[in-house]
């Protein structure tokens, strides 16, 4: 790892981070990245050169473990350790809270983008480019030459563009993650392997208006080559996969288990961890064939179920097309996956809103607290706002009381796209 001092930058090329995501105060850096550090900032680069984390030094910055980072769609999330203390890694399962510059269902109304140490920091990093640009090339080391000719490059607009190239990539954007991705920091190659909703729920926010269907063999296979030119020289600071986009478990067992091999294989992806949504039917019809299949692949893959509801009025009135029957097969079927698949997990997501009656809470209450627990704490619930809720901090006690309850970890979810 060379260092060197310029002016008043201190550069550090390809340092080393973690080897394996971890549970922390702060997002643990993994993979290789450079670093510029100045008297007040530390900034953060991939190995193209990105921007891709800021945080403070001074005493005008909220926390030491609190930091900006850039996504791969070039948004910038705050990740805040929050204003109520220990409770937020009980609430989120994670030591932070991603404040994000989009509307979202967070429960917490705290935007830090409007906070002036933030808008200094980003002045600052403005600052920092323009003296890298502008600093003479004749004399430097050649590794912070060529590392201040990828940093120069990588401009507003360059980075604008390169989010645009993936989403073409695609096809589309990455409307939201699956709650799961946030045990890698939402840090997710996006493989689309299917297209549309299977219910086009009348609550959903995020659904495509398009019909559910597979994508083409060769679509798949263009898009792992695509996102291996893409990714370039970052792939080995990359170990997840999302299978795309809102039922990806839905696009048939042949087809994507062919795919999950083909991406772990084609991207070169060690200890490799797969996210991808699934519906209650897509699980249901799901063949054992498919789980065996993904477990071979070593690492784990995480399945998120949108169930929403264990009450047939609620489900009515978000006009999702299933019966509470088929609402508990599904999470029967869940807890069962979750015993028998040791790199498999498979989690659930059900509804907070002012909207619901009694009979929604306390049904969910009644299924968690009757569930099974397999071993090793496997198969989170998630308790998701609706977006449109008014008084969304409301909803707390509502969670409490359903997390109390449960025999499974229970967390809020948290609306993120790529």
């Amino acid at each position: 790892m060379p260092s060197f001092r310029v002016k008043n930058l201190a550069i550090s090329i390809d340092k080393q981070g973690a080897g394996d995501y971890a549970k922390a105060t702060y997002p643990i850096r993994f993979g290789k990245y450079s670093e510029i550090r100045t008297p007040d900032y530390e900034f953060h680069f991939n190995q193209k050169g990105e921007i891709r984390f800021i945080r403070g030094l001074g005493m005008g910055w909220r926390h030491p473990g609190e930091l900006l980072k850039r996504t791969d769609g070039n948004d910038w999330v705050y990740y805040s350790l929050g204003s109520v203390g220990e409770r937020i890694k009980d609430l989120l399962g994670e030591y932070y809270l991603p404040c994000l510059p989009y509307l979202s269902n967070s429960i917490w109304e705290f935007n830090p983008f409007n906070d002036v140490n933030i808008m200094q920091a980003f002045g600052a990093w403005a600052q920092t480019w323009a003296t890298l640009v502008e600093m003479p090339g004749e004399g430097l080391p050649q590794p912070v030459a060529a590392f201040r000719e990828m940093v120069a490059a990588n401009h507003d607009t360059a980075l604008h563009q390169s989010a645009l190239e993936l989403r073409a990539i695609g096809g589309e954007r990455i409307s939201v993650l699956p709650p799961d991705t946030r045990h890698v920091d939402y840090e997710v190659i996006p493989l689309m392997v299917a297209d549309g909703c299977r219910y086009h729920c009348g609550f959903c926010c995020v659904k495509s208006p398009t019909p559910h269907r597979p994508r083409p063999w060769k679509d798949i296979q263009g898009q792992i080559d695509k996102l291996k030119a893409y990714y370039g020289p970052n792939l080995s600071s990359y170990k997840a996969l999302f299978l795309g986009n809102h039922d990806a478990l839905g696009a048939g067992g042949e087809l994507l288990g062919r795919a999950a091999e083909a991406a772990v294989e084609g991207l070169g992806l060690q200890d490799p961890q797969l996210f991808m949504f699934g519906s209650a039917d897509s699980l249901l019809e799901c063949p054992e064939s498919l789980l065996a299949r993904l477990d071979r692949l070593g690492g784990r893959t995480y399945i998120n179920l949108g169930l929403e509801s264990v009450d047939q009025a609620t489900l009515a009135a978000i006009k999702k097309p299933l019966s509470v029957a088929r609402v508990k097969e599904a999470f029967q079927r869940m807890l069962r996956i979750n015993r028998d698949y040791e790199g498999i997990e498979v989690t659930a997501n059900f509804l907070l809103g002012e909207m619901f009656s009694t009979e929604h809470y306390d049904s969910l209450s009644e299924l968690l607290a009757g569930a099974e627990p397999p071993p090793g704490r496997k198969g989170a619930v998630y308790l998701s706002p609706l977006l449109d809720s008014p008084r969304k901090p409301e909803l707390l006690p509502a969670f409490s009381r359903i997390k109390q309850a449960s025999r499974l970890p229970a967390y809020i979810y948290l609306i993120q796209r790529l």
